[in-house]
């Protein structure tokens, strides 16, 4: 019997790096947009600090999940941030936890969830 036979709500996916609210906020920020955001615009999308923000994206950065890219326009720095191959893979395979999660709550409130995947266009691969 399969750890997940045997507590299927462990829900073991919920990987504890993204299952933190202003992460869960950047990481959705950046899969909306593929080619990257610049440090102002996610942090103005996100309703983050400065700080809070570069704190974030340190530990998201650790983990393989997203690129922080340095440089400049013109003589103004400029930090621009986006998911990487592997950081949308692992998004993708949380969201996926996060729908058997919301499928099992809505079964157990006597009612039956919507079909969340399809709603919301995720696809994986």
């Amino acid at each position: 019997m399969s750890k997940i036979d045997s507590a299927p709500f462990s829900y073991e996916g919920l990987d504890r790096v993204i299952h933190e609210k202003a992460r869960l906020g950047l990481l959705t920020s950046l899969m909306a947009h593929p080619k990257g955001l610049a440090f102002a615009d996610l942090k103005q999308l996100c309703g983050l600090t400065d700080g809070n923000l570069s704190r974030h994206l340190a530990v998201l950065q650790e983990a393989g999940l997203v690129e922080v890219t340095k440089g400049y326009e013109g003589n103004r720095p400029h930090t621009s941030c986006r998911l990487t191959k592997a950081g949308r893979r692992r998004f993708l395979d949380y969201l996926a936890v996060l729908e058997r999660l919301v499928r099992d709550a809505a079964k157990a409130a006597g009612r039956e969830a919507p079909p969340l995947g399809g709603r919301l266009g995720i696809v994986s691969t």
